[in-house]
């Protein structure tokens, strides 16, 4: 049973008629005015100065868009969407409300005649809230008859990515990351939880990023060439999160490249930098490989649900698009296995390499010290032999004044043992 089923043409679904209720008197007071900018995650505004508590200067949370109206209404909490004098099942039924001020977005006469004709796709809203509370995440739970387990896995941003199916909505849930690369949390993973209605969708995501906006842009782009429906709204998101990984892919591709030529062709004082490199590179192919986890699983489930008979289920053509997402996340995903194998290999090569050149220095110094082994095995007889003629020894000789034919037969004996002591070792160390 849809969400708008149940009405008569013309009339208001009975879930904005409820709507209607709850967003009015019956709102709690954390939603009635803007809420507290403590309520918003530290994420939002820790990249500049600190942001008033009160005031303008918050940013949008709410992004209202539908093809029944000109432009997207931004909004810093639920009770700024509605213009004057309209209600909020009138905006998302894509109705102009009595008192609308003409400073409004106006509203397209053909979207708008679609939606009272009763036809659910001929009129699409999508509602994407940031960061959204306890409170505002009862509210919507209330309103849009949302299961409490998709309530509990986005108020816990569920980091499992997958598709449910429920009464009158599907879930999905899929990751991107922090594209920002002077943020703290530049690749950090970032949930994308989308609730895909038959009428409308919304999206939850709990710090800034700029899928939404870019979906937006292709609407307006595409809008006289395509049916904007919640199905390829969803499918645009999926889409834009997997074309995220791009661009990404292809810097470490060159990286890679880079890295698997010169690892064996630096010199050794070029290579001091090499191993960082070598880590730094497959430190964000294992990150990548972990953001792009099961999503082609996601996507192929979803693709599938296509093809059977589940009435909130994406349409046939929709997933003609799902399975090509299903292939680009399969390419990458692969491309990344074998970078990973490349930067395997070249720091492999790399240790191997310095592994060499170590042995090479270790050989330089043995033949060094085999020299000096082999002088010493020369000169430590001779001080053993001059060594025994101290102050208090006799020396051959010694009373003969004037006649040095001792000397000279010493110094003789201990040259000759030195020439043939000297010979013999370098005989033995070249055989």
């Amino acid at each position: 049973m849809a969400l708008f089923e149940g009405g008569m043409p013309g009339a208001p679904p009975p879930s904005f008629a409820r709507a209607t209720h709850l967003f009015a008197d019956g709102l709690p007071a954390p939603l009635s005015a803007v809420p507290s900018f403590d309520d918003i995650p530290e994420a939002l505004h820790s990249g500049g100065a600190q942001v008033p508590g009160n005031g303008h200067d918050r940013p949008y949370r709410f992004s209202f868009y539908s093809n029944a109206l000109s432009a997207t209404i931004h909004a810093r909490s639920l009770s700024e969407l509605p213009a004057d004098g309209q209600t909020f099942a009138e905006m998302f039924s894509g109705l102009a409300g009595s008192g609308m001020s003409s400073g409004t977005a106006s509203v397209d006469p053909r979207s708008a005649g679609a939606a009272v004709s009763g036809d659910p796709e001929g009129h699409t809203w999508w509602l994407d809230v940031l960061s959204p509370t306890d409170e505002e995440m009862k509210m919507l739970s209330q309103v849009f008859n949302i299961h409490p387990l998709t309530t509990e896995d986005i108020q816990m941003e569920e980091a499992r990515e997958k598709i449910e199916l429920f009464r009158t909505y599907y879930l999905v849930c899929f990751r991107s990351f922090d594209q920002d690369p002077y943020s703290p949390t530049y690749l950090e993973p970032l949930n994308m939880y989308i609730i895909v209605f038959r009428e409308g969708i919304l999206s939850f995501h709990f710090r800034p990023t700029p899928h939404p906006q870019n979906v937006r842009r292709r609407i307006k782009q595409l809008k006289d060439y395509i049916s904007v429906t919640s199905d390829w709204i969803s499918y645009a998101l999926i889409d834009d999160i997997t074309d995220a990984f791009g661009p990404l892919i292809q810097s470490i591709e060159y990286e890679v490249d880079s890295i698997d030529e010169l690892v064996l062709i630096l010199k050794e004082a070029e290579q001091s930098d090499m191993l960082r490199r070598i880590g730094t590179c497959r430190k964000k192919v294992m990150g990548l490989l972990r953001l792009m986890g099961n999503k082609a699983d996601v996507v192929k489930g979803l693709a599938k649900r296509c093809n059977e008979n589940w009435k909130v289920a994406p349409t046939s053509d929709i997933g003609l698009y799902l399975s090509d997402i299903q292939d680009h996340l399969i390419t990458m995903t692969q491309n990344l296995n074998h970078y990973e194998k490349i930067l395997s290999r070249s720091h492999s090569n790399y240790l191997a390499q310095i592994s060499i050149e170590m042995t090479d220095a270790n050989n330089q110094i043995n033949d060094v010290l085999s020299k000096l082994t082999a002088l010493g095995t020369v000169l430590i007889p001779m001080n053993l032999v001059t060594g025994l003629w101290g102050m208090n020894v006799h020396v051959p000789g010694e009373g003969s004044d004037g006649n040095y034919a001792w000397f000279l037969s010493i110094i003789g004996c201990l040259a000759a043992f030195a020439i043939i002591g000297g010979y013999t070792t370098y005989k033995f160390m070249v055989r």
